[in-house]
C-alpha cells in the first residue's frame, strides 16, 4: 500500500482569478496538448524537457502579416530581419525565403549572414561598435553602414583611402519620438544640430556619401503615433540636408521595436488590450510619409522587424520537478528551466498553458527554475492548480531574445525544434553537452590528475 505525502494545510485568503473590468483572470486555466498538431507528449518523448518549439507555419504567417500591412499603406517598402532577435540559422533562413534582407550589429552576426548566402548589398549593418577588420569587409561587400559616431566616419574616412574609392554610408540618427526613456545613446542627436554637424562633417571630408538615415527610437513601443512624430521628423531633416548640402537621402531606415502579443511585466490591461495591431503602426507610419513627403518622390522605407515576426511562433516547454511550501505559505514549483533560458522573464510574463487538465483550487504560485541562485525565479506569481510532478508547462511568448540571450550556466541548454508547414519536426539546434562546456578550455598538463601527486 502506497503512503500519500502528508501536507500540513495553509488557510490563505481566495482569489477570484483576480479578475478586473477587462474580465482579465490569471486564474484561466489554459491547456495546451499540442502545437501545430504535434503532442507535447510526443515532443518530449523524442527531445527532451526542457525543450523549444518553433512553428514555422506561425513564422511565415506573422511575416506575411507584417509586410503586408506595412505595404499596402507604403510600397517601396523592404523588411530587414533583426538578427539579434533570433540568429539560430533555420529562422533566419526562413525569413530570408518570405524576403527579407538582414540587419546585423556585430562582426559576428554580419559573418552568420553571409554564412547564410546572403549577399553584401542584403546586409544592413547598425551597432555601436564596428572593428576595422569586419567594418572593412562589410565595405567591400557593399554592405549597408549606419554610421553611429565621429569615430566611425573616421575609420571609414581611412578605409577610402586604402581602398581608392568613396564609401556610400547611412547616417543612424536619435531623436524625441515621445518615447520615454528616449534612446539617446546611439547615433547623433537630430534635436540638438548634432546630426547636422555630423553631416558637416561628413561632407566636409569629400570621401563619404551620404544616401539614407536610419533611427530606432527603443523597443516594444506601444505607441504607434510615435513612428509617425519620427517619420515626420527625419522626413523633414532629410529635405534640409539636401537643401543646404546636396545630399538626396534614397532611403529611411525607421528600425523596429514593434511589440508583439506578449505581456510586459507590472502592464494592467492583457495584451490583447493593451498591444496595437501591426496595422495601426502601418497607418500611423503610412499617413506621415504621404503626408510629409513631397509629389512623387517615395524613398525606400526600411524596416528592422524582430519581435513582431517571431516571439508567438516560440515555446518553451518546461516540466515540474518539485513542489513546496515557502515560508509565507505560498506554493511553490520547480521547473527544469529558468532564467537561463527564458533571460526575457526579468522583463515579460508570458503565458503559461498546462500540458493536461487539472482539477483543485487555484492559488497563487511562484514558478522557480533549476539553477542554484535566488533570482531564478520565470513567475513571480500566477495561479495555478495544485500539479503534480512530471506535470508539464508551456510557455509562450517566448521566440525573441530567448535564443541570443540564454546562458549555459549551471546547466545544459536543450534542444531547439522545428515543427514544418507539413507537420515534420527537425532539430534546429541539439541539446548541449559537456564536450560544449570544455571545447574551448585547455588544461595544462601540470594540473592533470596525478602529476601533483
Amino acid at each position: 500500500m502506497s503512503i500519500e505525502h502528508y501536507e500540513a494545510p495553509v488557510i490563505q485568503k481566495l482569489q477570484g482569478g483576480f479578475m478586473n473590468t477587462y474580465a482579465n483572470g490569471n486564474g484561466v486555466r489554459r491547456v495546451c496538448k499540442a502545437i501545430d498538431g504535434v503532442t507535447i507528449d510526443d515532443l518530449v518523448e523524442r527531445f527532451g524537457s526542457p525543450l523549444f518549439v518553433f512553428s514555422e507555419q506561425r513564422i511565415r504567417q506573422q511575416y506575411r502579416e507584417v509586410y503586408d500591412a506595412f505595404s499596402r499603406h507604403y510600397p517601396n517598402l523592404t523588411l530587414a530581419w533583426s538578427y539579434k532577435t533570433n540568429y539560430l540559422s533555420a529562422l533566419c533562413a526562413i525569413m530570408h525565403q518570405e524576403g527579407s534582407i538582414a540587419e546585423v550589429v556585430s562582426d559576428m552576426e554580419y559573418a552568420k549572414a553571409r554564412a547564410l548566402g546572403i549577399p553584401g548589398d542584403q546586409i544592413i549593418y547598425n551597432g555601436p561598435y564596428k572593428p576595422m577588420p569586419g567594418l572593412e569587409r562589410a565595405v567591400c561587400d557593399g554592405a549597408m553602414i549606419q554610421v553611429d559616431h565621429l569615430d566611425e566616419i573616421c575609420d571609414l574616412e581611412a578605409l577610402c583611402d586604402k581602398i581608392g574609392r568613396r564609401i556610400r554610408v547611412g547616417l543612424r540618427l536619435n531623436l524625441d519620438a515621445g518615447i520615454f526613456p528616449q534612446w539617446s545613446r546611439f547615433g547623433f542627436n537630430l534635436e540638438s544640430g548634432q546630426a547636422l554637424e555630423a553631416v558637416k562633417r561628413i561632407l566636409n571630408g569629400g570621401k563619404l556619401i551620404l544616401q539614407g538615415l536610419h533611427c530606432h527610437i527603443g523597443t516594444f513601443i506601444l505607441d504607434p503615433k510615435a513612428y509617425a512624430r519620427q517619420v515626420e521628423k527625419m522626413v523633414h531633416f532629410a529635405y534640409q540636408l539636401e537643401e543646404q548640402s546636396g545630399f538626396s537621402v534614397e532611403y529611411l531606415d525607421l528600425g523596429g521595436g514593434f511589440p508583439s502579443r506578449n505581456r510586459l511585466k507590472a502592464t494592467y490591461l492583457p495584451p490583447e488590450v493593451a498591444v496595437p495591431g501591426i496595422g495601426e503602426f502601418a497607418e500611423n507610419i503610412g499617413d506621415a510619409l504621404y503626408r510629409t513627403l513631397r509629389p512623387g518622390k517615395f524613398p525606400k522605407l526600411y524596416l528592422e522587424a524582430g519581435r513582431a515576426m517571431i516571439d508567438e511562433a516560440g515555446y518553451l516547454i518546461t516540466t515540474i520537478q518539485a513542489s513546496k511550501r515557502l515560508v509565507d505559505g505560498t506554493r511553490a514549483y520547480v521547473a527544469d528551466a529558468g532564467v537561463n533560458l527564458l533571460f526575457t522573464s526579468f522583463w515579460y510574463k508570458m503565458a503559461i498553458e498546462l500540458d493536461r487538465e487539472v482539477q483543485g483550487m487555484s492559488e497563487n504560485s511562484v514558478v522557480y527554475g533549476p539553477l542554484c541562485m535566488n533570482l531564478d525565479v520565470i513567475d513571480e506569481g500566477t495561479l495555478l492548480p495544485p500539479l503534480k510532478r512530471g506535470t508539464r508547462l508551456i510557455f509562450n511568448p517566448v521566440g525573441a531574445y530567448n535564443n541570443t540571450q540564454w546562458m549555459q550556466f549551471i546547466s545544459y541548454r536543450p534542444n531547439v525544434v522545428l515543427i514544418g508547414e507539413n507537420g515534420q519536426v527537425e532539430v534546429i539546434r541539439e541539446a548541449e553537452d559537456l564536450s560544449d562546456v570544455t571545447l574551448r578550455e585547455r588544461l595544462p598538463a601540470r594540473l592533470t590528475k596525478g602529476q601533483s601527486e
